[in-house]
């Protein structure tokens, strides 16, 4: 039991003994005390009142005394404007720290056989075109989501599904066998997904043009857009694909390979990975036979054209097109499928969706589309909704071209990486290949720390360079100090320096000493809160917090360089536990800390 959960159950005693109420402990109200003010922990009184019927002075002072005399950890106390100010022990804080240290799983709750089971879907790409910047902050907050429920006790099953059909992909398929000349990735040296991407870009460049030719001979911009000869020939080939003709399923096939291959680079550079993909070619006719169930059932209605739709006005949402006039599926046909093979493949406890805010409506209407068909897991569905990713010189369009890409922006962070630490004079003595793992570590380290830290839900602005700067708050900046950390713990074995983590509770600390185990311990804390809120921000400006604080102790503190051995021993212990912690809190982000550097 920590120290929160002490202090609130002998609140709940001292209520009971002292004004004869009983209270809940989720009921007591503590806070860390505020820097300004003297004080570990704050218990606010001000809800106690109407029991105690005294002022609020009277009643934090009585209660102050109850803890004093009843938890040994509690040295003193103060009362500051009615608030109960508690000032917990030295020797307490030095017990911390030895738990910590000892405990290989600190802040973090494993699973077992019967934990629930969670889902995670994200990067949910086309095969249109290579992944870009949306797709990173995707791909990060998806697999850092994921490593952080199961840090609280959750088995996890990450997935993703692959929009493999449909519109767009036909879109580049038909500009291949029109303009393509046979090129493939093997005899251009182009990677597979920026290939088909760049006939994504062609195909626009040349439906723009023959839109203009036809509003120039008298159509409407309307009128053109339907009837330009390449968006009527990227229709026909859907068709055929979706009749299953021989030679654009060959085609389809051939295509798509060529971007597997690439996407599977993409995530390996970006360090993710998934335990199922599922794609849309397999999934979306699952969908359509549940449309069509739920139209025999008279859940959706045909309209004469003979699409088919929900009319969810009912649930405060609008109609919803679930099949299109000549028969082909939507997105929502596809989801429909997907999520009920997903709960036929797996018992999920829960599915949670990482997608970008909008399609916030999308999933909304998912949930009751999956609820009327008769799941009743539909209405537990949880769209994670996240902000866009802003460039300095505005929005990404793929179909003109002007995304980041993910390959060309991992390959940038990885140069500027190299420059800043060679203008620093970091990295010297190193091996070129160790020169090479140490740069993509960082570079890395810095593209996943900034887009992390952020709020999921708010939209950010991304800065290659000021994302490796090496002071603030920086990816680069928290592996440094881990790399300086462990420097300290590999020179104090080179010295024989024998190191034992039982501590000496009756050793006399510094405050910030005690202030660095305050911040240590509420690592468990920080775990539990990004996983009930989603939200690796907790932990990223958390695991900042702490080597921020660290590096404060480090300047003031003598550690190698103490005489005192008990002190010296106790340095080290928090100091690799410090280490620790930071190395699990940016594993929990999917960022890796360098031994050097």
């Amino acid at each position: 039991m920590n120290i929160d959960q002490i202090i609130k159950s002998k609140i709940v005693e001292a209520v009971q003994a002292l004004y004869g109420q009983t209270i809940q402990a989720d009921s007591v109200q503590i806070q860390n005390t505020r820097k300004d003010v003297e004080g570990d922990m704050t218990v606010v009184v001000f809800p106690f009142l109407r029991i105690s019927r005294k002022s609020p002075e009277q009643t934090a002072t009585e209660l102050g005394e109850y803890l004093k005399s009843h938890v040994g950890a509690v040295d003193d106390f103060l009362v500051v404007k009615g608030f109960l100010n508690l000032l917990i022990s030295k020797a307490y804080w030095v017990t911390v720290l030895e738990d910590a240290a000892n405990n290989q799983e600190f802040g973090l709750t494993p699973a077992n056989e019967n934990s629930p089971l969670v889902m995670v879907e994200y990067s949910s790409p086309n095969t249109n075109k290579p992944l870009h910047l949306g797709h990173i902050r995707n791909n990060l907050l998806g697999y850092s989501i994921g490593e952080i429920i199961k840090a609280n006790g959750n088995n996890l099953v990450k997935t993703n599904i692959v929009n493999d059909r449909g519109i767009h992909i036909c879109k580049s398929m038909y500009a291949w066998q029109k303009w393509g000349e046979g090129k493939t990735p093997e005899n251009t040296g182009v990677k597979g997904d920026h290939l088909v991407g760049d006939f994504y870009v062609l195909f626009d460049k040349h439906y723009k043009a023959e839109i203009s030719e036809l509003m120039a001979s008298g159509l409407s911009k309307e009128e053109a857009e339907q009837q330009a000869p390449s968006i009527v020939a990227a229709r026909e080939m859907l068709l055929k694909w979706e009749a299953r003709d021989p030679e654009v399923i060959k085609l389809w096939e051939m295509m798509n390979q060529w971007v597997y291959d690439g996407f599977d680079i993409t995530y390996k550079e970006l360090g993710v990975d998934f335990d199922k993909i599922y794609y849309e070619s397999d999934t979306y006719l699952v969908g359509k036979e549940e449309v069509l169930r739920g139209l025999k059932e008279g859940l959706f209605h045909q309209r004469e054209d003979q699409s088919v739709w929900a009319d969810l006005t009912a649930d405060g949402l609008d109609e919803k097109i679930l099949l299109r006039s000549d028969g082909t599926s939507v997105y929502m046909t596809q989801d429909i499928g997907t999520a009920k093979l997903r709960f036929n493949d797996y018992k999920i406890d829960k599915m949670i969706y990482v997608v970008g805010n909008e399609q916030n409506y999308h999933f909304q209407v998912l949930s009751v589309l999956l609820d009327k068909l008769g799941f009743d897991w539909g209405k537990g569905l949880h769209h994670f909704s996240y902000g866009m990713v802003e460039l300095p010189h505005g929005k990404m369009k793929s179909r003109e071209g002007t995304v980041v890409d993910a390959d060309d922006l991992m390959a940038e962070m990885v140069d500027v990486a190299r420059r800043t630490s060679e203008e620093l004079g970091k990295l010297e003595g190193y091996s070129d290949d160790e020169l090479a793992e140490t740069y993509k570590t960082i570079a890395l380290g810095a593209l996943k720390y900034f887009m992390l830290k952020v709020d999921p839900k708010k939209n950010m602005l991304f800065n290659p360079e000021e994302s490796i700067d090496f002071n603030g708050n920086t990816g680069p900046f928290i592996q440094y100090t881990y790399a300086r950390i462990r420097s300290v713990i590999r020179k104090a074995e080179a010295s024989g320096i024998q190191v034992t983590k039982k501590l000496d509770v009756a050793l006399s600390i510094s405050e910030k000493e005690q202030e660095l185990i305050k911040s240590l311990s509420l690592f468990p804390a920080a775990v539990k809160e990004a996983g009930d809120t989603y939200s690796p921000a907790i932990i990223a400006n958390y695991i900042y917090s702490l080597v921020k604080e660290f590096n404060q102790f480090y300047h003031d503190h003598s550690i190698l360089g103490e005489q005192d051995e008990a002190i010296r021993n106790f340095r080290l212990v928090l100091s690799q536990t410090i280490a620790n912690v930071v190395k699990s809190g940016m594993n929990l982000l999917g960022i890796r800390v360098p031994e050097r550097m």
